[in-house]
């Protein structure tokens, strides 16, 4: 029995939901990017067919809602530690995306009924692009979580000219690749009945073709040196237990324990401890720099940590920040500039839109918004620091990039995602970020996952989630500077533009039919 076409509809999001997270990791199903958004194709050519602009409206939602709520259902479990509201933050976060495919689908919609000399093919992978970097823009709920493009970094040959074009490069090809297929399967009526359905077939394996020849060219052709050893420290402390201020000391010194074993059998030539892995102020606890620099004056190896960094301004107010701390062979750590973290996860570090100050909150939703982009000399080179999510943010890689870091650092704590898709989407985002400045990046992370990852977005040393680990590994770098540093997020600005002049375009239009 035929189904309805609200059943048809509702049929088509929900495939699409599943299509859509599964082509995330932890999956590793390249294949499924080319076909993850074809539902939401095949659900526009049938508003189009039935010029049906407000079902275009209520699907589109239900479309990013539905997809989004399955993507990021890790959302609940990781915010619970802080709320047992998580649930509204989750629901907030999915239905603001459900809201820009809203807009999305009623825009595409439109275009194709006032403008059809557009194609299906050209409106809706730059509107789609357009719609990811404005996710990735709105203020301080800005959340660029996995670009379509950044799911293809379980096959990093075929995103390697992501140099070139940015991961929002890639998420314009995909869109474009699922467009093609639904042409290819349905033809250009939607009717199975289309001709030349070979040409749509043809032009998706030609720029597959083209995409994997570039990338096989580039890792053979790749200019890498090896920058030396680093340790890595994964100390798996329990989300409670970190803030335990009975087991503090024991966090320290679990920290230099097991650093002094890698240092005695690795010989790293820097050693990195994750997000907050100090559990407090460093003017509280003076022994606690004291026995860090020691260390690191003893082995003549710089350590780079995370943790909390408190600014006291006049009148007795205090600004605190998420932090990274650099202790430089000799022990030091107050002559470098403290990296302050610049992209806050929203609710959790920062309430967004309102001033810490009004809140009075000690650790929800109060931390200061970093500044400057401090680059630490090391004996392995010049490196830049990014915490935890800020691997989500292109435009932090490539500034370090521009101001000449050699090599990139991004520590992070993920115990709060548990055993959930989070902590593998979240490593997912330093493929693309190593690929885009050609950049080595070493990752230490709470309770995993730590790895190294070469400037061809290749991993090595992955530890496991949940578990203690010490590892070291050599870190590979590359001293080319791609374009896609050299330029910027050129792409995302391009389908920005080309939007808005269509939705001039159309404004125009609608004001001249109000005048006939």
């Amino acid at each position: 029995m035929a189904l309805s076409p609200t059943r048809r509809a509702a049929a088509l999001v929900v495939v699409g939901a599943a299509l859509l997270a599964a082509s995330y990791p932890p999956f590793a199903l390249p294949v499924l990017s080319f076909v993850a958004v074809a539902p939401g194709v095949i659900l526009l050519r049938r508003f189009e067919q039935e010029r049906d602009l407000r079902g275009a409206l209520r699907w589109g939602f239900w479309y990013g809602f539905a997809s989004q709520a399955a993507v990021l259902y890790w959302l609940v479990v990781a915010l619970w530690h802080f709320t047992p509201l998580s649930a509204l933050g989750y629901l907030a976060t999915i239905t603001i995306f459900g809201l820009w495919h809203a807009l999305l689908f009623w825009f595409v919609t439109r275009a194709r009924l006032h403008l059809p000399t557009v194609p299906l093919w050209v409106v809706f992978p730059v509107a789609w692009t357009a719609v990811e970097w404005a996710v990735g823009h709105q203020g301080d709920i800005r959340f660029p979580w996995l670009g379509l493009g950044t799911s293809l970094g379980d096959a990093p040959t075929l995103v390697q000219w992501a140099d070139m074009a940015g991961a929002r490069g890639v998420t314009l090809w995909l869109v474009w690749c699922n467009v093609m297929v639904v042409e290819v399967l349905l033809g250009e009526k939607g009717e199975g009945r289309g001709s030349f359905r070979w040409r749509p077939g043809a032009a998706l394996l030609a720029t597959v073709a083209v995409a994997w020849g570039y990338g096989v060219w580039r890792v053979r052709t790749l200019p890498m040196r090896d920058v030396g050893t680093v340790g890595l420290i994964q100390p798996n402390e329990g989300f409670r237990e970190k803030w335990d201020p009975g087991h503090a000391d024991s966090i320290v010194a679990k920290l230099l324990s097991m650093s002094r074993a890698l240092e005695a059998e690795r010989s790293p030539k820097l050693l990195i401890w994750p997000e907050a892995a100090i559990p407090g102020y460093f003017f509280e606890h003076p022994a606690w720099p004291t026995a860090i620099g020691g260390l690191a004056r003893e082995t003549r190896t710089p350590i780079l940590t995370g943790g909390v960094y408190a600014e006291f301004r006049p009148g007795g107010s205090v600004d605190y920040f998420n932090a990274a701390f650099y202790f430089d062979t000799t022990g030091r750590w107050q002559p470098y500039p403290v990296y302050q973290k610049h992209f806050l996860v929203p609710i959790v570090e920062r309430v967004p839109f309102i001033p810490p100050r009004w809140l009075q909150l000690k650790w929800f939703g109060g931390f200061g918004i970093g500044r400057g982009l401090p680059l630490y000399a090391s004996p392995l080179g010049r490196f830049g620091v990014m915490i935890c999510y800020e691997s989500a943010f292109e435009s932090l890689a490539r500034g370090y990039r521009e101001s000449g870091a050699e090599f990139l650092v991004n520590i992070t704590n993920d115990a709060w995602y548990g055993r959930t898709a989070g902590p593998y989407q979240h490593a997912a985002h330093l493929v693309m970020r190593a690929i885009e400045t050609r950049a080595g990046i070493a990752r230490a992370a709470n309770d995993g996952i730590s790895e190294l990852v070469d400037p061809l977005g290749r991993t090595s040393i992955e530890t496991g989630l949940e578990q203690e680990a010490a590892v070291a590994g050599v870190l590979r770098t590359s001293d080319v500077i791609p374009l896609y540093v050299r330029w910027g997020d050129w792409v995302g600005t391009l389908v920005v533009l080309v939007t808005l002049g269509l939705a001039g375009v159309l404004a125009v239009a609608k004001w001249r039919a109000g005048r006939i």
